[in-house]
């Protein structure tokens, strides 16, 4: 007689196994039959209590469990149905090793789970033969029970951007623990609603915490973050203040080419990206182009050295020499007759504060535009996702300090 048994394969509790079957089709698959062992009283499934009466016996469903080899494994599980006095009324027989309301066993939706770290969804289903549906579901039940819920606890400094996630201005917002780096919530628009949802998850303590917050100058954050944590310093990104002094710097290139000779224009034509790039990134024939340019127009001469003097203001942690810095720069900026940068040194003007606040929290997005990035690849990975909260709790997971 063999002493080989299959029994230790599936170690489930208050089951034993009746008999097995091994099907060589195209599907390679094995059958499992398991029944209840009569030494243990049944549990309920709803509130784990021992069961007082059986109801009913020889009742039977199928389960997916963890492949074998190259077959897959099914189990016909026969189960019973109970009276529970805890919930006054019949209830289905607990299993140890998977859910009433499921159709794969704990063991198989942890293994689903883990490999969508990993692979997309599509790829998980076409390996293990299961439907798409399905292996999102259990995923996002992982997920939920782990990152449902905004964990806000200690929160001091936070990164605020947005991030496009699909064509036609469709936004979404990220907010980030700056000295963790975990992406502590995510939601639609950028509006001054979308982060009132996000500060109603967070009691007054914990918005109390908060000292500091790295944005773009933006309206309706600086609303709400002065409204809800007014305590918080204000601190604008660095990278979106040049970025927005390169959009002024492009809108004057375009009026000085259409004012220009015909011999002048086509010296400054194609060179709006030698003007916004940074200098030690030139090429020598870029190089020699950029001077052409700069020497040929003025204007445009004053507003290239006044882009690197920008950059100053960012460098300094003693708010005086900031505050003297920024002022001598708008200074020089305010000879330019031009709107577009007049309405520029205004802009500076008016939200000065958070550029002075850098100074005191020298913190800025460039982490959460990093993390922007690593997002939009989750994104193209699975072609999109239609499910927003699942999207969001995939991204979490991603940042998961």
């Amino acid at each position: 007689m063999s002493g080989l048994s299959i029994t230790q394969y599936f170690p489930f509790m208050r089951m034993k196994i009746e008999s097995q079957a091994v099907h060589h089709d195209t599907r390679r698959s094995a059958l499992i039959r398991l029944t209840p062992d009569q030494r243990y009283r049944p549990l309920c499934h709803n509130c784990g209590a021992v069961a007082t009466t059986v109801h009913s016996r020889g009742h039977r469903r199928y389960l997916r469990d963890l492949n074998l080899a190259c077959h897959q494994v099914w189990l016909e599980v026969g189960y019973r149905k109970i009276w529970c006095a805890e919930c006054n009324g019949v209830r289905v027989e607990q299993l140890s090793f998977a859910d009433a309301s499921k159709r794969v066993t704990h063991r198989l939706a942890q293994h689903i789970h883990d490999l969508c770290k990993f692979m997309t969804v599509k790829d998980v289903a076409d390996h293990l033969d299961l439907d798409p549906k399905t292996v999102k579901a259990i995923d996002k039940a992982f997920l939920e029970k782990k990152f449902g819920e905004t964990a806000a606890t200690e929160l001091r400094v936070l990164a605020i951007d947005e991030i496009a996630v699909r064509k036609g201005h469709t936004y979404m917002t990220v907010i980030m623990d700056y000295f963790s780096g975990r992406i502590v919530w995510m939601g639609p628009d950028r509006r001054m609603e979308t982060l009132d949802a996000f500060f109603a998850e967070l009691s007054d303590t914990q918005k109390q915490g908060i000292e500091a917050v790295a944005m773009d100058m933006w309206e309706a954050f600086i609303n709400r973050v002065r409204h809800h944590c007014p305590q918080a310093h204000i601190v604008f990104d660095f990278f979106h203040v040049v970025q927005a002094f390169g959009k002024v710097i492009d809108s004057v290139r375009r009026d000085e080419y259409r004012n220009a000779s015909a011999h002048d224009r086509n010296v400054l034509k194609g060179s709006r990206y030698l003007l916004l790039k940074n200098t030690e990134n030139l090429t020598d024939d870029q190089a020699n182009r950029l001077a052409d340019v700069l020497a040929l127009n003025e204007t445009l001469s004053i507003l290239y050295v006044l882009k690197d003097q920008l950059k100053l203001v960012f460098r300094y942690s003693d708010r005086g020499k900031v505050k003297r810095t920024l002022d001598s720069w708008c200074r020089m900026a305010e000879t330019i007759d031009h709107p577009d940068v007049q309405r520029f040194v205004g802009r500076l003007r008016c939200f000065e504060y958070g550029i002075l606040n850098h100074a005191d929290y020298p913190i800025s997005t460039s982490e959460l535009e990093g993390a922007n990035n690593k997002i939009k690849v989750i994104k193209r990975k699975a072609y999109g996702f239609h499910d927003t909260k699942y999207f969001v709790l995939k991204v979490k997971q991603a940042f998961a300090a």
